[in-house]
């Protein structure tokens, strides 16, 4: 929905404010506005009404399904809520539907919740599910009935051990109903399957900024089917900061700077979003040209990151020192169908935004 009447009548004023926190009062008690033109967005951090018996964790990822309805994967570990659901799931409004997922909470005391990703197979909506150190991929039911697992895939004849086998998202096949694993924290490859969960084929490994086609922490990944570009296999490849777009069988095409830390990816119309854990939201548009990073001030991910200091992400421990309009660790994010965008952020006590858009 482009709406260009209004765009037109209000994108003069609009590009005359600064890009961030013009809404805000000294209380910091009105919605921060970032972003310009178009791209502008009202932000709500701490969406979502939370039940008194759910607590958050690290909130690791989201998604939307085709009623609207908003599911957020947490991790349940290290905070002590060992046995607490990992997915909830929210209305438009924010207010609470349903949990479930407190099965893959008791896997280990480290990280187990992280992606989360919706694919429509037929007439059904499924849940993709990533379960990083459980070394556990599952497909479920959108209310989490468990269709099948898939564990470390030794067919692959890359893994000698099966905590090798970290994986991070996954992504979809345009036309053949297979389905790409990154094994971001793990041995580095991107392994995909069929539909049914047969394994087809491996690729990529471990590598540094100067080979294309292997990865340092490839922790998220995207089929970019966007209007006037052939289908490509798109990579986080984060720790090396850039994406790397592949065919779809895996043969490497291009590289896309613009990034510091990308984290996962998602698309609408022209424009291509993604977070990252460096303290903002990027967007791309059609040709992959920063279009905007949300959020972003220099200074401001100095601080995140520690700049200077004994090393280590503090900040993301210190809710106290968050500031409206602002991101800490950006760790996935996705467009709704009216162009709001969902942030949820790797810190400690968990943090669901959302981004209205006001353009």
């Amino acid at each position: 929905m482009n709406r260009r009447s209004f765009l037109r009548a209000s994108t003069a004023a609009v590009a005359t404010v600064p890009a961030i926190l013009r809404a805000t009062d000294k209380a910091g008690s009105k919605a921060a506005v970032i972003g310009n033109g178009e791209h502008t967005y009202e932000c709500h951090h701490g969406w979502g009404q939370l039940p008194a018996h759910l607590k958050w964790g690290e909130t690791h990822g989201v998604a939307i399904d085709s009623e609207g309805l908003i599911y957020v994967k947490n991790n349940t570990g290290p905070s002590g809520l060992r046995h607490q659901d990992c997915i909830v799931v929210f209305d438009p409004a924010g207010n609470f539907v349903r949990s479930f997922g407190s099965e893959y909470s008791a896997f280990n005391i480290h990280t187990v919740g992280h992606g989360i990703d919706i694919r429509r197979e037929g007439d059904t909506e499924y849940l993709y599910l990533t379960h990083t150190w459980a070394g556990l991929v599952t497909k479920t039911t959108l209310k989490g009935e468990i269709v099948w697992a898939l564990s470390t895939p030794w067919e692959s004849g890359v893994y000698k051990d099966r905590k090798e086998f970290i994986p991070t998202n996954v992504a979809f096949h345009p036309t053949d109903g297979s389905f790409y694993i990154a094994d971001g924290y793990g041995t580095g490859h991107i392994l995909r399957y069929s539909l049914d969960g047969r394994f087809l084929a491996v690729f990529g490994g471990k590598g540094g900024r100067d080979q294309h086609g292997r990865f340092s922490t490839p922790h998220g990944l995207w089929v970019d089917t966007r209007p006037g570009r052939d289908p490509q296999l798109c990579i986080c490849d984060r720790a090396n900061g850039r994406l790397e777009y592949f065919s779809l069988d895996g043969k490497y095409q291009s590289t896309v700077e613009g990034v510091s830390f990308p984290a996962h990816l998602d698309t609408r119309g022209d424009v291509l979003l993604c977070p990252d854990l460096h303290a903002r939201v990027t967007l791309f548009d059609r040709n992959n040209q920063v279009i905007t990073h949300l959020g972003f001030d220099q200074a401001w991910t100095d601080r995140v990151l520690n700049k200077g200091g004994q090393g280590g992400f503090i900040m993301r421990t210190k809710p106290e020192t968050w500031e409206n309009g602002r991101f800490i660790h950006p760790h996935d994010a996705c467009f709704d169908r009216e162009g709001n965008i969902f942030v949820v952020e790797w810190v400690s006590v968990g943090r669901v935004t959302k981004l209205r858009k006001v353009a």
